[in-house]
């Protein structure tokens, strides 16, 4: 059986996908069709049904549970891996009449950011990977960076005016839920299954790979220094990529809450977005 699957280019998804991509997995016969897209291409193919597996932001989770269930592993969630808001030496942000640069309208970015300027205005949704360079040029005042880019700003000259994770843990004490892997509801529970145990796998066999980087993380990693690499491993990659658990759920939950609040509709419940067998327990 052929299935299509989405993920980043970054090293955190590729540090957790190489093994079950690359056929280092006893897979039963399972082929993977892999596409590498920034996050938002992934969040509007994930809204279109494009793909059967998918990485995708957990701001868009609501708009996809109808077709997509989540699964338990894989996941990029926890503590201190928020966005950042990021300026010019010396600007003051002014969300009534500042310029922001957004990595995406349905990102978790966005909607955190949200969150704390929900009066916000003059928003320019970029590539994140362009929101660095838009800022340091004056294109905009202000820019709202994820990813790797947490780690090379201040080479770029820029400082940080709010870390939105922060403003998120503060606010509801629970880690910060920025992004999950999806799969088609249609698959079955077996299928959903036994997809959410060979990504579980995959990430234990490249952890117990130690330290070095494999070719395929380098490969994608848009010519990043290798010292960036680990770090956005090591920040991105943690207990809650293994298992969402109850911490990690609750998170959702909160999530789903504010999400609802600020869209002025019905919360959606935790249990319409899991994959059937996480709701067995």
């Amino acid at each position: 059986m052929k299935l299509t699957l989405g993920i980043s280019p970054c090293p955190n998804d590729t540090f957790i996908f190489d093994a079950l991509v690359n056929g280092r997995l006893d897979t039963g016969g399972l082929e993977l069709e892999v596409f590498h897209e920034d996050v938002q291409t992934l969040n509007r193919w994930a809204l279109a049904g494009r793909l059967d597996v998918t990485k995708l932001s957990a701001g868009v989770l609501r708009e996809v549970a109808g077709g997509y269930a989540l699964l338990d592993a894989g996941g990029a969630l926890g503590h201190g891996v928020g966005p950042l808001l990021v300026a010019r030496p010396g600007a003051v942000f002014d969300p009534a009449t500042s310029t922001v640069a957004i990595p995406g309208e349905q990102t978790t970015a966005h909607l955190l950011f949200s969150m704390v300027h929900p009066g916000a205005a003059r928003k320019r949704f970029l590539l994140f990977s362009e929101i660095e360079a838009a800022v340091a040029a004056g294109e905009v005042d202000a820019g709202v960076i994820i990813h790797e880019s947490r780690f090379t700003y201040e080479a770029r000259g820029l400082v940080r005016l709010l870390d939105l994770g922060e403003a998120w843990e503060e606010r509801t004490g629970a880690p910060v839920p920025l992004g999950g892997i999806v799969a088609r509801r249609s698959l079955g529970p077996g299928l959903l299954l036994r997809l959410d145990r060979l990504v579980r796998a995959s990430l234990e066999a490249a952890r117990a790979g130690g330290d070095a980087l494999s070719p395929y993380v380098k490969q994608h990693a848009q010519a990043l220094e290798e010292s960036v690499m680990r770090q956005h491993i090591d920040l991105y990659v943690n207990e809650h990529s293994l298992s969402l658990g109850p911490e990690g759920r609750r998170a959702l939950e909160i999530l789903l809450a504010v999400q609802a609040g600020l869209g002025g509709r019905a919360p959606l419940s935790l249990a319409e977005l899991l994959a059937p067998h996480l709701l067995e327990g």
